[in-house]
């Protein structure tokens, strides 16, 4: 690397890392040097992938997205075509060629093939290897030991050390989905609980923006597939308006877990940083706060002291209670998805509710202080689509039992102010909701929570504030809400906003109430159609579609409604969704009678869309909802 080289009409210098022409000088990244120097010493041969990842990352794993990147920044150095290129070509399947001539500084002689690596090179990789490992091993040492250590250097001072100009910070970052690269489907819920761990820690920082896991979920890929459909990072970037991307992998093997994370700057489309952190899995939490800890630092925004503390708090994690309460999470959203599909329910849905009941109480046996297991059980106890299987009081001893263990867990702080809502505890719920925005000031599902609170007791100015910054930070979800607009101004921005964004259900469902309010029948029946097609309630849906009458189109909101409580009764419906539906039809009796099915689930979040919806607008001066009201603790 001390050689200096002539590549075309550029020098390369790789000890200064600087490529010079005519008096202008570009400054390359340390490892992308490298992969330039190692093409240099091998001139017109096509160099696999494998080998120049091996060559210049040893004892490293780093995905192929980093040497492409190194590649994109070299031809951007040298001004290079890569349709038409002049120094790098891209052999596809293969690998890379230097096809510029190539000559050593102190000779004219042109590099060739036999004339690589000066004599030597081997040694020294040799003695690099072996740095490296002591180096691998002081990390992790220091990893499970002083986590926290990592972030108290200023991020200009650690950039000085390592010989990197200060850049102006990135004060926006999304975190693709982490690739599982076992390739084993039983590993896809740790790649995924992993990428949302990331999220959360970076989310405590203030002065950082990191997308929600709901907005970058959709750029999820199969193993081997990469990391964004056919986007590059820099489009991603646009479209979810930030100016840094975080992607990586886990690689989980026994009790070994390998975290590979790397920063790039999506305007420049510059790598800015690679790192692996391999570790023992019981302190795969303390790796993933030294991962944050050290985005954080390289993206050179400001960290208060508070952070920094609760970026250094990760205690260890026993393997047999991490690998249940995973295994838990997976058999509890397979419950919840059997209960809103029509196939095996009520039995199938029960009986993945018992395993996952059966492994979170699994995971606080083999830990009694492992916090997250309690959140997953307190919501176990309020789950009401099984027979029996709410249980409040269950739910409440189970978050305190986990606020005492950690106070800092988002989730748990979160999880009571649902349950103090449903038990109308207004003034405690407004404090839990306080208290995760001091914990996480860049928790997506904190602000709008925390926002439907506001809206719910009537502070829909403030709310509005909070929504706001939800959108900001889950911008793939309708965050903003309708209450200044007309029927059809709500329409509108609904359906603009559906043909951008990534959809769920649920924005369909409310599509269909708008679109009746504001007179287009028939869409709202394609829209309420096409959830229960989702759901597997073809056949239902087939029904109503066959009763629409233009000259009566209330016809098939009537069939709609009554399909609806035929199948409710052998097949759970969230209350909510035929509260709203019978209130956007103003069929105010039915309406009622699921909003008091609502109260006696304690569905906070259909009896806080009492004050919010604009299809209840209509019932506030109706008794039932003055008293329903009341009952829930709400303003009148």
């Amino acid at each position: 690397m001390n050689g200096d080289l002539r590549v075309g009409m550029w020098l390369v210098q790789p000890g200064l890392n600087t490529i010079s022409q005519n008096g202008t000088s570009r400054q390359l990244e340390p490892k992308v040097m490298e992969v330039l120097v190692c093409l240099a010493h091998h001139p017109g041969e096509t160099l696999p992938k494998e080998h120049l990842l091996k060559t210049v990352w040893p004892d490293t794993f780093v995905s192929d997205d980093v040497l492409v990147r190194s590649i994109s920044e070299i031809r951007r150095a040298f001004e290079d075509d890569a349709r038409e290129s002049k120094f790098i070509q891209t052999i596809p399947k293969r690998g890379y060629r230097l096809i510029a001539a190539v000559e050593r500084v102190n000779g004219t002689a042109q590099a060739t093939a036999a004339d690589s690596w000066p004599a030597g090179t081997e040694a020294e990789s040799v003695h690099k290897k072996r740095n490296l490992r002591i180096g691998l091993l002081i990390g992790i040492t220091a990893t499970v030991a002083l986590p926290g250590l990592v972030a108290l250097m200023p991020a200009d001072k650690w950039r000085g050390l390592r010989g990197k100009p200060e850049l102006a910070p990135i004060r926006s970052i999304a975190v693709m989905p982490l690739q599982n690269l076992s390739c084993d489907p039983s590993q896809n819920y740790f790649a995924d609980a992993m990428t949302e761990e990331l999220i959360t820690e970076l989310s405590r920082i203030k002065a950082l923006r990191v997308i929600s896991r709901t907005s970058v979920m959709r750029y999820k890929k199969g193993c081997g597939e990469g990391h964004s459909h056919d986007k590059s990072l820099a489009e991603i970037a646009r479209e979810l308006n930030v100016e840094g991307v975080v992607t990586g992998s886990v690689l989980r093997s026994g009790d070994r877990v390998r975290i590979t994370a790397q920063l790039v700057n999506a305007p420049r489309d510059t790598n800015l940083w690679a790192q692996t952190y391999d570790g023992d899995l019981r302190d795969v939490l303390a790796l993933q706060s030294t991962v944050a800890a050290a985005i954080a630092r390289e993206v050179n925004v400001e960290v208060t002291p508070q952070e920094q503390a609760q970026l250094g708090k990760a205690r260890p994690v026993n393997r047999k209670a991490l690998d249940a309460y995973l295994e838990g999470q997976n058999h509890f959203q397979e419950s919840f998805e059997l209960a809103i599909q029509k196939t095996g329910w009520p039995t199938r849905s029960e009986e993945e509710y018992r395993k996952a009941l059966a492994f979170f109480q699994l995971a606080i046996q083999e830990d009694p202080e492992y916090a997250p297991a309690y959140v997953a059980l307190s919501q176990v106890w309020r789950t009401p689509w099984v027979r029996g299987g709410m249980d409040l009081e269950k739910a409440r001893t189970a978050l305190e039992r986990a606020v005492e263990l950690d106070d800092t867990l988002v989730q748990a702080h979160l999880q009571m102010a649902y349950l103090q809502e449903a038990n109308g505890e207004w003034n405690a719920a407004e404090r839990e909701f306080t208290r995760v925005l001091e914990i996480a000031p860049g928790s997506a599902e904190g602000h709008e929570q925390y926002a439907h609170y506001l809206d719910g007791v009537g502070r829909r100015e403030q709310g509005l504030l909070e929504h706001e910054w939800a959108q900001q930070l889950d911008p793939e979800t309708d965050h903003i809400p309708t209450f200044n607009l007309s029927p059809r101004e709500r329409v509108q921005r609904k359906r603009a906003y559906m043909a951008t964004h990534l959809l769920i259900q649920g924005d369909s469902w409310e599509l269909g109430h708008l679109s009746y309010e504001a007179g287009f029948y028939r869409d709202a029946l394609d829209n309420w159609t096409s959830v229960l097609d989702h759901y597997g309630w073809t056949e239902l849906a087939g029904r109503v579609r066959r009763s629409y009458r233009p000259n009566n189109p209330m016809l098939a909101a009537k069939q709609l409604g009554q399909e609806i409580e035929k199948a409710a009764k052998n097949h759970w419906f969230p209350p909510g969704l035929e509260a709203d539906f019978y209130a956007a039809t103003d069929d105010r009796d039915h309406a009622f009678a699921w909003l008091q099915k609502c109260y006696q689930q304690n569905d906070y979040q259909c009896l806080g869309n009492l004050n919010t919806e604009p299809w209840f607008d209509s019932f506030h001066s109706d008794p039932r909802f003055r008293d329903l009201a009341r009952r829930a603790g709400l303003p009148q």
